[in-house]
């Protein structure tokens, strides 16, 4: 799986760079895969810190959440849990503005965390989708040092950046009926990682790993008991801030973009449009919705999701033309704060003529009742996808 790593405090001289990641870097199964300088600090890693416990955390322009997972048995216990929320302003858009204010938050926050302690500073963390590059290539076959310049030479072609500015990743998918490797690859530029990087070690936290945001959905959302079906599904993260599509092949996240599409957006328009404030909307979605599609509600909210149906079909469309995937379409998985919407799920499935069910982030887990309730009593259980991905990677570190 895509791992992005910088973990600046190690990098005391000039070292060689592996598929972008600096080579001293003792973490994860990037680290076997590289050259026998990397192995090395794996390994001298795993013999001084054998199973490392690791929590996941997410944080994003509102908000900040931790949460932590370990083994009991045959179960997956929840040891700590915790959200709170970002000052307007601290961060805009994925990018740190006052980071002696969200140092002091994570600091904080990590206190609070119910109903154990948090009990590692090792943390996996999801950067902002907007500042990750991510796309599927298809190369012909070649060994992984002939893997790594290939991909520098299509990165260099597709993103728009130099390649010496960005951290980079990839992931070999499959290979095709043509002979050739399909490949997910990530970058994201140096000053973002370096800056996340910055401020989660002045919270006193190790950095174990950098994910990207669509893919820690997936990772909580995509059944890994179920095998990997012959079609294409669509995620469909419906934020309050913006909404991400992330499309599925087999079980391999291939393409995500983002829309400013959301919760935040919709109520302030409905608010405009039925004299409403916007808490009282919010709550209107939440309770009746657009179940009745003859409501007052219903029928100002409509529009705004005839267009975003449409950038759903724009989405599909492209990545489809792009990709040339002959592959029949599964479904959409709807999550997020808008999975709440009552009435949305039906609406699309009707308007996309497909079909549109709501997200179970737990699918992966083997929670006892007591634990299940507990991350239900936590609010929308939907838009608890990302940390709860976090936090599986962060469980089962080593073997990812």
């Amino acid at each position: 799986m895509i791992w992005i790593y910088n973990i600046s405090k190690i990098i005391k001289t000039p070292v060689k760079y592996a598929n972008g990641v600096p080579a001293c870097l003792p973490v994860g199964k990037l680290c076997r895969n590289l050259t026998g300088q990397v192995k090395m600090s794996f390994l001298q890693k795993k013999i001084f810190d054998f199973t490392p416990e690791v929590f996941g955390m997410e944080v994003n322009d509102f908000s900040i959440k931790a949460m932590q997972l370990e083994k009991e048995g045959k179960l997956d216990r929840v040891r700590s849990f915790i959200a709170g929320n970002i000052p307007p302003g601290a961060i805009e858009d994925g990018k740190i503005i006052n980071a002696e204010l969200v140092i002091s938050i994570i600091k904080e926050i990590i206190k609070k965390a119910q109903p154990r302690r948090i009990s590692t500073n090792k943390v996996v963390y999801s950067l902002p989708e907007s500042k990750v590059f991510l796309r599927r290539i298809a190369i012909p076959k070649l060994g992984d040092k002939e893997i790594s310049e290939a991909i520098k030479w299509e990165l260099e072609a597709n993103i728009p950046l130099p390649i010496d500015q960005v951290y980079f990743d990839w992931k070999v998918l499959d290979i095709s009926a043509d002979g050739k490797q399909n490949i997910l690859t990530a970058a994201v530029a140096k000053p973002t990682v370096d800056e996340f990087v910055s401020v989660i070690e002045k919270a006193g936290l190790e950095v174990y790993g950098l994910k990207v945001e669509s893919l820690s959905s997936a990772r909580s959302l995509i059944d890994e008991k179920l095998k990997a079906e012959d079609a294409i599904l669509l995620i469909v993260d419906l934020g309050l801030k913006k909404t991400i599509f992330t499309i599925v092949v087999g079980k391999n996240p291939c393409f995500t973009s983002s829309i400013p599409f959301s919760i935040e957006g919709i109520g302030e328009a409905l608010a405009k449009k039925m004299n409403m404030s916007l808490p009282e909307i919010e709550n209107a979605l939440a309770v009746n919705g657009i179940a009745d599609s003859g409501s007052p509600l219903a029928a100002a909210v409509q529009p705004l999701l005839e267009n975003f149906a449409q950038e759903m079909e724009k989405t599909l469309d492209f990545f489809l033309n792009v990709s040339k995937d002959n592959l029949p379409f599964s479904r959409i998985i709807l999550t997020g704060a808008g999975s709440g919407i009552n009435g949305l799920p039906d609406f699309l499935a009707q308007r996309m003529g497909k079909t549109v069910v709501i997200s179970n982030p737990l699918v992966n887990l083997k929670l006892n009742k007591e634990d299940g309730q507990f991350l239900m009593n936590q609010g929308n259980l939907a838009s608890q996808a990302t940390i709860i991905g976090l936090a599986l990677w962060g469980l089962h570190y080593f073997n990812e």
